[in-house]
């Protein structure tokens, strides 16, 4: 237990640090803008935000587990053509509750056939998700034929624009998501070994855990997530066209890098991801506010850039310093011996 203490507190430092941010810039803004403090501009923040909290979440324990998915804003684009075609009243009509399990379970089959490709196929899972990318923006263009979807049913319209209780549907289901994802890592014997095999892979395959399935499984809940995240995103659009989503992968990322998740693997938490993916919105959202035209998007991609190069930075800084162990309590490389079984198991 004492060694995973050291690595605890450095990601309990780098939540307090990304949290701190995230209320100066709120503060700031609203010095500079009093309106960016009123209750309909932060639930507006809320509402963006929460694509990234629900995909970032899963994203999350793809990288902790050492791997990386760069497609999920193309998923999120296919998955809105899907969702369009089976539910428009023009095309095939279907119930909400069936287009709600399809989106769903089509986006857990994209994350399983990267899984696949990566464990079983053993190629590079940045490779595998940039060729999936590419070939999930065709066949989305293909599904649209270059128009745009506009009827979607007010039932599905619900889901992106309705509320509960005065709260938005979209800030009830990334609430929901995040606690779920949450629970699942830090509280059940799956996410364990998920930070032991993103942590020392080798000692994991030692200590008898499954790791390729460990690492299939992140990538096809993480599609299953975008999933969700498109059910109450996409009816927010007055039009679904192929593309939507374009950027998305980045700023997710960006979230995870920022939160304090290693791309290196074996240490993270969803917390963390959470606060970063609230930061970087709030950034796009005060450069709105200041009224900066066209320029906005570029200065928001700008300070997304600089967020990432730093976060990156600061973890290779510690890299001579970092123990093995991560956070999910991984084994050390001292505790392998080539020669015999591990010590104890790692989170299993």
């Amino acid at each position: 237990m004492s060694r995973r203490r050291p690595e605890n507190t450095r990601l309990l430092r780098r939540e307090i640090a990304v949290a701190g941010l995230l209320l100066i810039t709120v503060v700031a803004a609203g010095i500079l803008s009093p309106r960016f403090l009123s209750p309909g501009t932060l639930r507006d923040l809320l509402v963006q935000s929460a694509p990234a909290l629900i995909v970032g979440s899963g994203l999350t324990l793809v990288i902790v587990a050492g791997e990386i998915d760069i497609s999920v804003g193309s998923l999120m684009g296919f998955l809105a053509a899907v969702m369009g075609i089976l539910s428009s009243p023009q095309r095939m009509n279907w119930p909400i509750a069936a287009v709600i399990a399809a989106t769903l379970a089509a986006g857990a089959a994209v994350g399983l056939v990267n899984g696949l490709l990566v464990v079983v196929g053993r190629v590079p899972s940045i490779l595998v998700t940039l060729g999936m990318l590419t070939l999930l923006r065709g066949v989305t263009e293909e599904l649209l034929g270059g128009e745009w979807i506009t009827d979607l049913p007010p039932g599905l319209r619900e889901l992106g624009r309705g509320d509960w209780i005065g709260v938005p549907i979209s800030v009830w289901v990334a609430g929901g998501c995040l606690a779920c994802m949450m629970t699942l890592a830090h509280g059940t014997q799956m996410g364990r070994r998920v930070y032991a095999v993103g942590d020392h892979v080798d000692a994991a395959r030692l200590a008898g855990l499954p790791v390729g399935a460990v690492r299939m499984m992140t990538f096809a809940l993480t599609g299953a997530l975008a999933g969700m995240a498109a059910l109450v995103s996409v009816p927010q659009l007055s039009v679904i066209e192929s593309g939507y989503g374009s950027g998305f992968e980045l700023f997710v990322v960006t979230a995870v890098v920022v939160g304090g998740t290693s791309i290196r693997g074996g240490t993270g938490t969803i917390a963390g991801t959470a606060l970063a993916a609230l930061l970087l919105g709030s950034v796009g959202t005060v450069l709105i506010h200041l009224k900066l035209g066209d320029a906005a998007t570029y200065w928001e991609r700008a300070v997304q850039g600089v967020f990432i190069l730093a976060a990156v930075m600061w973890d290779h800084a510690r890299l001579p310093r970092r123990a093995v162990g991560g956070a999910g309590g991984g084994l050390r490389r001292a505790d392998v011996d080539p020669q015999r079984p591990p010590a104890r198991e790692a989170g299993a």
